[in-house]
């Protein structure tokens, strides 16, 4: 399997970014690269620019070493 990327996020119940308020979370992906997964990124924290409490994040499903060596 494949290293794959998702963008994640929402809008948050303040700016200590660990409540999400229901109903905003968004995820976008799985993208096969960072560079993609980074464009939609830039996209969804240029569109919630004025909104204080959105926040979108880059994640990885990573293969552990372990198995990475395996394959």
């Amino acid at each position: 399997m494949k290293e794959q990327f998702w963008v994640v996020g929402g809008e948050f119940s303040d700016l200590d970014f660990h409540q999400i308020i229901e109903g905003t979370g968004k995820t976008f992906g799985p993208f096969e690269n960072y560079e993609s997964a980074e464009k939609v990124w830039r996209d969804c924290s240029l569109a919630n620019r004025f909104e204080a409490c959105a926040r979108f994040s880059i994640v990885t499903s990573a293969i552990p070493a372990q198995r990475r060596q395996a394959a």
